[in-house]
């Protein structure tokens, strides 16, 4: 029996932003998993998770290809992961097996509730990684990332994909996402294998594990809300058209407080890096008004509030909308009161830490032009 991890993850700055090829974000990996066990099977393989009220879904093999009956299939990001890394195996050579996989997630509260932690990402890379563990294939976080990556891009992902580098690299990660158009060409181009696109550089693409300042406080509130990242995505892209220059002109400031940002993040330089956190609330405040997509509602505009009226840095984090609020402290600085008044707002303190494996090193992915 294999078992494989992938952590949950939460957006620290440059949000929306980071849709743009080579705009950066920092992201971070948290310490709340999803889990998938495998075992090896015989003439067809199984799907069972929490996400299908524990029923086990069959799946089998139609020319050679992953299939499961798509009027029994929740588990899209699954099937799709399966589907990408068995193309994979098959250009090495290797022989396809079956296997029973079980699914298993924190990244909900206790009523099913989704806490806004990149569930889709983490299932994506747990999947990955327990699959290449069943074949012992050496993997590092590069090669998890970028199958994870086509993986989503097979199932149409309007997102950055800044989840499944943090759920790869984990930590701290300083990240901007590839020409998307650049890996579908080179996809669609048969005569490139998966094995080479795989190798390649992906213009723009940047992934940079960073370590924290020693002196620095993450605190996270759920607001109890979730939100639709890729329903508040697709409506941005549909207001883009319609705001002309301003959007041009929030991706260059938000890439250079974001820049910014990760440079004093880098220095533990405190109190520029809240400021960086605070501009670039504050540029998503003027994005959430020119286009009319609710990124701050109430409850992330009560917990910001609080945040600094007591010496926090605070802002949504995500696309916004609901889900998660992020707030950075100086170590020294006592948050209790803080803390207090998210009570009285009906805001839950996640007690998550940063989650990184222990006596792991990732190498940096530096942007290709």
């Amino acid at each position: 029996m294999i078992k494989a991890s992938a952590p949950g993850k939460l957006y620290i700055a440059g949000e929306y932003a980071v849709l743009e090829p080579g705009n950066p974000a920092l992201i971070v990996a948290l310490d709340q998993f999803i889990t998938v066990t495998l075992k090896p099977a015989d003439k067809q393989g199984s799907i069972r998770s929490s996400y299908s009220n524990g029923i086990s879904i069959p799946w089998t093999r139609k020319n050679g290809k992953f299939y499961m009956d798509e009027r029994d299939n929740p588990f899209s990001y699954i099937a799709g992961s399966v589907t990408i890394v068995e193309s994979y195996l098959k250009e090495l050579g290797l022989p396809l097996k079956y296997f029973d996989l079980t699914i298993e997630s924190e990244l909900d509260n206790k009523d099913g509730r989704k806490y806004g932690l990149g569930s889709s990402g983490a299932v994506t890379i747990a999947t990955i990684k327990a699959i290449l563990q069943f074949y012992k294939i050496d993997y590092d976080a590069e090669l998890l990332y970028k199958l994870s990556a086509i993986t989503h891009l097979s199932l149409h992902s309007n997102g950055s994909f800044g989840d499944l580098a943090a759920s790869s690299f984990e930590g701290w990660v300083a990240y901007s996402c590839f020409e998307k158009d650049w890996v579908l060409d080179r996809l669609a181009n048969k005569s490139i294998s998966l094995i080479d696109l795989l190798k390649e550089k992906w213009p723009k693409l940047m992934i940079e594990p960073l370590e924290a300042p020693t002196n620095l406080d993450l605190y996270i509130g759920w607001t109890g809300t979730p939100a639709s990242t890729t329903l508040l995505v697709d409506t941005m892209n549909d207001e883009q058209h319609e705001m002309n220059g301003f959007y041009r002109d929030f991706l260059k400031k938000s890439a250079d407080c974001v820049t910014d940002l990760i440079e004093a993040f880098k220095q533990s330089n405190i109190e520029r890096f809240q400021a960086g956190i605070r501009l670039n609330r504050s540029l998503l405040t003027s994005l959430a008004q020119k286009s009319g997509v609710d990124i701050e509602t109430e409850a992330l505009l009560n917990l910001c509030q609080s945040a600094e009226e007591f010496g926090g840095a605070a802002k949504s984090s995500g696309a916004g909308g609901g889900d998660c609020g992020i707030v950075l402290f100086k170590k020294e600085d006592d948050a209790s009161s803080m803390l207090a008044q998210w009570e009285t707002h009906g805001i839950t303190n996640l007690p998550l830490k940063v989650y990184r494996t222990p006596n792991t090193t990732h190498q940096s992915i530096k942007a290709e032009a």
